[in-house]
């Protein structure tokens, strides 16, 4: 491109950062709102007597290792973004997405 510096092949890995950046912000929006929901449902059967303060705790305690994962996949920069858009390309090409609230969960009460 004239006065810019950037070879045609530069703007086209900006394009693509800044579209995975995109993706991948909405992604984590979506996502991070389903794992806070489950937050909200627990303070609701909390109110209701279902549950008491010791598993409402337990239940933020696994929305924060839910969160971190999500965060972690998500990354926090141009090549972290691509690479999870491509990531998550390849997974929903399989017909699978990750289970944030699974991936929190203490190891012996994942289900595989």
């Amino acid at each position: 491109m004239a006065g810019t510096g950037n070879t045609p092949d530069e703007c086209d890995d900006k394009a693509e950062r800044r579209a995975a950046q995109d993706l991948i912000g909405v992604y984590h929006q979506t996502q991070l709102r389903a794992l806070l929901e489950r937050v909200r449902a627990g303070f609701a059967q909390l109110d209701a007597g279902e549950i008491d303060e010791f598993g409402l705790d337990e239940l933020i305690h696994h929305y924060k290792r839910s969160a971190t994962e999500l965060w972690k996949f998500c990354g926090s920069s141009g090549g972290q973004w691509l690479q999870a858009a491509r990531m998550l390309s390849y997974l929903r090409d399989q017909g699978e997405e990750p289970d944030w609230w699974n991936a929190g969960a203490p190891r012996r009460d994942r289900s595989s």
